[in-house]
This record gives structure tokens, C-alpha cells and sequence, in this order.
């Protein structure tokens, strides 16, 4: 058994914190090159140009890629051997986003209660999601979401019936009607199958994989890249403003369901799809 004291965790999440709101992950400057390279529209590629250049000023003076950092998700793989020692791990990660949000001057966002909305005023309480697996380790990912873009997410209990063309087309449907709000172009995260509250969990999931990575299941697979095609023909472009570039990149996650049910979640993301992960 190897004990591990909450204060680390509190650090490592206050860094993540920071580094994930200021620093674009190295898929996401792969993936806008790569579209500014393809990109038909004067005006999309432009704006694409723009935004790497947001990011790189971001990067090199350490200040947030954008106005709205998020609410912090914290996705925490638990080894079974570990013992957490000094304190209760929920109060030492919501420490942590306290600390990473106030010293990285990080603007707060969250209010205490979704009706009074009254603002906490340090970006707490984080949602927190936990999974207990083999070993000694302590796995954290920092993924802040901001709501321009999960405002666009949508949650579509299909039937079987609808089967993978009725999913084909809800998915489509949401990008669609997301159009220019989720300042795109976007990052899609799509959930198939669980119940209710597993798929938008899954889609949450499905962002924080690769940009360009793709499902080992071939008719997933498949699907992932037909998805993107499909969506990136809808002429929604970088910002809105038209072009080729509407989606960045697109996942999948499934987990078995009920023989009745087809639960589907699309988790949308523009392309600051920001997180940061550390083993401790």
C-alpha cells in the first residue's frame, strides 16, 4: 500500500489548472495547421491563422487561450493501492482548482446554485469523476469546459430502431443547429449506449482523446470519419463565417445498453479543447 497526501493532489491540480487554460494541446496546433493548409474560404483560413496565433501569445505569456475557462471536470484514475492520506481527496482537488483559478488569475464561473446564481468566486465546487483501477498510481485530468460550446451538447434517447443511420443523423442535426455559437470549428465528443447519464459521460470522455486518433472498432471507426466528413461539408466554417473547417476533429465512445434503449450524447467543443494530465 503506498499512502500519497492530499496536499500533492492539491498541487498537481492547481498546476493542471493553469497549464490547461493557457497552454493548447500540441493535437489541436496540429490540427489547425493542417486545416489552413486545406481550408477553401480567404476569410476561414485567415481566422484559423488567427487562432494560432491566440495560442501561441497565450502559451508564450501564460495567459488564458480564452475569456471563458471553463468549469473544471476532473476525470481521477485511483490505483487500488493507494492509501490518501491527510485530508478528504473531493476537498484537496476543489482546493486545488481554488488555488490554480485565483494565482492563475483565471476568471470564475461557477455559481452555487443554478436558480439564486450566486458566483462562488473561485470556480468551485469542480465536478469530480472517479474510477478505482489496478496499481499504486494516482491519475488526474484536468479538462476545463466553457458553455458557449456546451450549451450546443444534446442528449437524444433513440430507439433501436433509429439504428446507426438514426445516430449518424442526430449527431449531424446538433453540429448543425450548434452552427456559429460554439465558436467553431469545433472538437465533437459523441457517447453511444449506457443509460441516460452514461452517454454524456462517454461523450465527455471522447474529447479528451487525440485529435485525429481514432476507436479500435472498424465500424466505429468508420463512422468517426464519415461523421467528420459529413460535417465539415456543411459549410458552417471557422467562426461561422463559412468554409470547409466546421469540425476539427470527431470521437466516439461506446459501452454496452439495454435491449430497449439507444442513448446517444454529443458533447460539443470548440477547438480549445483544453485539458492537462499528470501521474502522481
Amino acid at each position: 500500500m503506498r499512502n500519497v497526501d492530499v496536499s500533492l493532489i492539491t498541487e498537481k491540480v492547481k498546476e493542471l489548472c493553469i497549464n490547461a487554460n493557457c497552454r493548447l494541446n500540441e493535437d489541436v496546433f496540429s490540427a489547425l495547421a493542417q486545416a489552413k493548409a486545406k481550408e477553401v474560404s480567404p476569410i476561414g483560413r485567415n481566422i484559423l491563422a488567427q487562432l494560432e496565433e491566440n495560442a501561441e501569445l497565450a502559451c508564450k505569456k501564460c495567459k488564458p487561450i480564452c475569456q471563458d475557462t471553463g468549469m473544471a471536470v476532473i476525470f481521477v484514475e485511483i490505483g487500488q493501492e493507494v492509501h490518501i492520506v491527510g485530508g478528504n481527496i473531493t476537498d484537496a482537488i476543489n482546493q486545488g482548482v481554488r488555488q490554480g483559478y485565483t494565482e492563475g488569475y483565471l476568471r470564475k464561473s461557477v455559481v452555487g446554485d443554478p436558480l439564486l446564481r450566486v458566483n462562488t468566486g473561485d470556480n468551485t465546487p469542480a465536478i469530480i469523476h472517479y474510477d478505482i483501477v489496478e496499481g499504486d498510481k494516482i491519475h488526474i485530468e484536468v479538462a476545463p469546459k466553457g458553455f458557449g460550446s456546451e450549451n450546443m451538447s444534446r442528449i437524444y434517447m433513440l430507439k433501436p430502431s433509429d439504428g446507426i443511420e438514426g445516430v449518424k443523423n442526430a449527431v449531424l442535426e446538433c453540429i448543425e443547429k450548434a452552427g456559429p455559437n460554439p465558436c467553431p470549428p469545433m472538437v465533437i465528443g459523441v457517447g453511444i449506449g449506457g443509460n441516460f447519464e452514461l452517454c454524456a459521460y462517454l461523450a465527455k470522455k471522447a474529447l479528451l482523446r487525440p485529435i485525429g486518433s481514432h476507436s479500435q472498432k472498424e465500424h466505429i471507426r468508420a463512422m468517426e470519419e464519415e461523421l467528420l466528413e459529413r460535417a465539415n461539408r456543411l459549410g458552417i466554417g471557422p467562426q461561422g463565417l463559412g468554409g470547409t473547417t466546421t469540425v476539427l476533429g470527431l470521437n466516439i465512445e461506446t459501452y454496452a445498453t439495454h435491449i430497449a434503449g439507444l442513448p446517444l450524447a454529443v458533447n460539443v467543443s470548440c477547438h480549445v479543447t483544453r485539458h492537462g494530465e499528470c501521474t502522481i
